[in-house]
């Protein structure tokens, strides 16, 4: 059912909180956004009478998450890692699970070491890694140019003052990188969605970038090439880790086993699910 804006216009922010079929949460939340007050405010101004001009605003809102667009879409905001991430329907929505992917990278991080994103999209993992460790080098690549503007605009503001703290490279996988180029972990969220996998036509995954979520393929095409080409530009020793879905553990374990990586393992997310997996090459003289 839709809102209409003349059942909002002149009603309190009291009132106007009984009168649509969203959630309490994404209500507060569009509320909040769109009227640019904070939680307490909106407490505080809950006899505060609705314009006409505001019920138009949030009749759109409303509309739209009714229609399934998601929040982090809808404000342009989502945190992860403790930081506000701006997203934009050219990015995949950061999600609390790939905060494992994150701790881990720093685990293996020695002091001064530098680090590869791989797929980076809004930026999330390269700089939450790079403000949690400020002596690490951080480079982050993407194939799509859209992504790489909006994690630029997120560097610049998360880590203003570290000109420069992440170095952004447009390419796809390994393609954009030279001999030069070595690192000691190397991470990666890659798009891992089976084509025919029905979850991407429900929910939020509707409304996300399709390329950043499949390969069109049988979801484990970007673990080849990952696999394939990382022992080319790791130092020895160096990790790789990849996020997965959690019945993907096994394959993604025997590709790097079949390329030679060492110590392979998977790591579970606070739900239970196998979420991570990776390993090193080989050190000098092993």
């Amino acid at each position: 059912m839709m809102v209409l804006p003349e059942e909002l216009s002149g009603v309190t922010l009291h009132e106007l909180q009984k009168r649509t079929a969203l959630e309490s949460l994404e209500r507060r939340i569009l509320l909040c956004h769109a009227l640019q007050l904070t939680r307490a405010q909106l407490i505080a101004q809950s006899e505060r009478v609705v314009t006409a001009e505001e019920a138009q605003g949030l009749a759109d809102l409303f509309n739209r998450r009714l229609a399934g667009e998601p929040i982090a879409y809808l404000t342009g905001t989502r945190e992860f890692y403790g930081l506000a991430f701006h997203v934009t329907p050219d990015v995949l929505i950061p999600r609390p699970e790939t905060e494992l992917l994150v701790d881990l990278a720093i685990a293996r991080l020695p002091q001064g070491g530098r680090v590869l994103d791989m797929g980076t999209g809004s930026g999330a993992i390269a700089i939450a890694i790079a403000h949690a460790r400020p002596d690490v080098s951080v480079v982050a690549s993407d194939v799509s140019l859209a992504a790489l503007r909006v994690a630029q605009d997120n560097a610049d503001r998360i880590l203003s003052g570290r000109q420069n703290a992440i170095r952004f490279l447009p390419s796809d996988w390994y393609a954009g990188f030279g001999e030069e180029d070595r690192f000691d972990v190397i991470v990666s969220n890659p798009p891992y969605i089976a084509a025919n996998d029905p979850h991407l036509t429900q929910g939020d995954l509707r409304f996300e970038p399709a390329n950043a979520l499949t390969d069109h393929g049988d979801g484990l095409s970007a673990y080849r090439a990952l696999a394939a080409g990382a022992r080319d530009y790791l130092e020895s020793g160096g990790w790789l880790l990849v996020e997965h879905g959690f019945e993907q553990a096994m394959p993604i374990q025997e590709l790097l086993l079949s390329n030679r990586f060492e110590a392979v393992q998977t790591w579970k997310d606070l739900a239970g699910l196998a979420r991570v997996t990776g390993g090193h090459s080989a050190a000098e003289g092993h």
